[in-house]
């Protein structure tokens, strides 16, 4: 039976939690409480694991298998959404070249997914405001791009292009695919030629020590929680 180990971070007393399953590098499980994300983590496995054999990786969503908490964050600031300031002790391994490849597999994925659930959609349908609560998505979407951004240049240092790229993004709601593309293109051929030094580097940004593969997860899972919404969005109203 294979074996999901979680890593979890947490907000004061418990509450909100977020739940990270490295084995599946970007795969997370969200709950208001440390009980409720342990709950939900295997049905979001699950999902993940879907979107992966979706894509053609061989994995077997309906096979059984078990989770263990390894390490639990509970101090700390913004804790319970997404990068407490310690991270967990995967995070500082160095990545390897085959490492890199598969999580740059699956962003791509992620990406080719963002797009597609958006293709359909006017520049009057991106910019329109949820009717109850919540951003357009052509925000969520400019988030995205900014997260990546700011994950990039916490990896890898400055990136040709790639803040012109994001200012595209900022100013493209009539073209925002081939703008969001382009930050991605940047993004992916920076990504592609790390070094073995930069794949195994250890990078200080104040109280936050960054690495290749601490990086790559928050890519993977950031754009994977706003796949998960968007597509929540798409469902519950087709035509938006």
């Amino acid at each position: 039976m294979t074996l999901y180990t979680l890593y979890l971070e947490s907000g004061p007393r418990r509450r909100k939690t977020m739940a990270h399953v490295l084995d599946l590098l970007g795969c997370i499980a969200q709950g208001p409480t440390t009980e409720a994300a342990l709950e939900a983590a295997p049905e979001a496995i699950r999902v993940y694991l879907r979107f992966l054999r979706w894509h053609g990786e061989a994995v077997e969503p309906q096979h059984p298998f078990t989770t263990v908490v390894a390490e639990h964050v509970t101090e700390g600031a913004w804790l319970g959404n997404g990068d407490p300031t310690p991270g967990f002790a995967p995070d500082f391994q160095p990545l390897s070249a085959e490492g890199l490849a598969l999580y740059l597999r699956h962003l791509a994925w992620l990406r080719a997914d963002l797009l597609d659930l958006i293709r359909d959609l006017t520049p009057e349908q991106l910019i329109a405001e949820p009717k109850d609560t919540g951003r357009s998505i052509y925000r969520i979407l400019e988030h995205i791009s900014e997260a990546q951004g700011a994950y990039l240049r916490g990896t890898v240092g400055k990136v040709q292009g790639l803040a012109e790229a994001l200012r595209a993004v900022r100013q493209s709601a009539d073209d925002l695919p081939a703008a969001l593309t382009r930050v991605w293109q940047i993004s992916s051929a920076r990504l592609e030629v790390m070094s073995e030094a930069e794949r195994a580097r250890l990078v200080n940004h104040g109280q936050v020590t960054w690495t290749a593969r601490r990086g790559l997860r928050r890519m993977l899972e950031h754009e994977w929680e706003h796949r998960l919404e968007l597509s929540r969005r798409r469902e519950a109203s087709p035509v938006l």
